[in-house]
């Protein structure tokens, strides 16, 4: 299930504006998933990558120690490549899914994008957390997540700018 219109709209922004990552940013990644995950992670598009980045990235600010909560932001989506839609077919897919209407057999893979990377991470042999949370993303928190953990993969999860604003609240109730 997409998220609501206004992080559809976000995310669209993002899409359009995101920038191919740097090499030490591609580094980075390797370094955090491993060989096997870093070819699913890599073979995602441009915006896909920088998504999964800059949630990695914010997990770890706020849990650096926590690896395995850092590579269920970076693949969450790794089943959306599957689909082989572009900006506009992943428009119009994500309006169709929250009208209820038919999708096309592309669209019904990038509906079903969490279910697919939770298959294929499984696959890989990723912890639990990560399977976990690309399987129930858009869904309710499973019992083998706890809360905390799951709202800050869900705050990761949002687009760029909600991140910015999330984390300029967070430091002032911390002051």
């Amino acid at each position: 299930m997409p998220g609501s219109p206004i992080h559809l709209v976000q995310r669209f922004f993002d899409v359009l504006g995101s920038k191919p990552l740097t090499a030490d940013e591609r580094l980075s990644i390797d370094k955090l998933l491993g060989a096997e995950m870093a070819i699913a992670f890599f073979e995602q598009g441009n915006a896909d990558q920088r998504h999964g980045y800059v949630a990695a990235e914010h997990v770890r600010r706020h849990a650096p120690d926590r690896q395995d909560l850092q590579q269920a932001a970076a693949l969450h989506d790794v089943g959306k490549r599957h689909a082989r839609l572009g900006i506009i077919g992943r428009s119009v897919a994500s309006v169709l899914i929250l009208m209820g209407m038919p999708l096309s057999d592309r669209m019904a893979i990038y509906r079903d994008h969490g279910p697919r990377a939770a298959a294929e991470l499984e696959r890989l042999g990723a912890p639990q957390l990560v399977i976990d949370f690309a399987r129930h993303h858009h869904g309710e928190r499973p019992s083998s997540i706890s809360r905390d953990d799951w709202s800050l993969l869900q705050l990761a999860d949002q687009p760029a700018k909600a991140q910015k604003s999330s984390d300029s609240q967070i430091s002032s109730q911390e002051r």
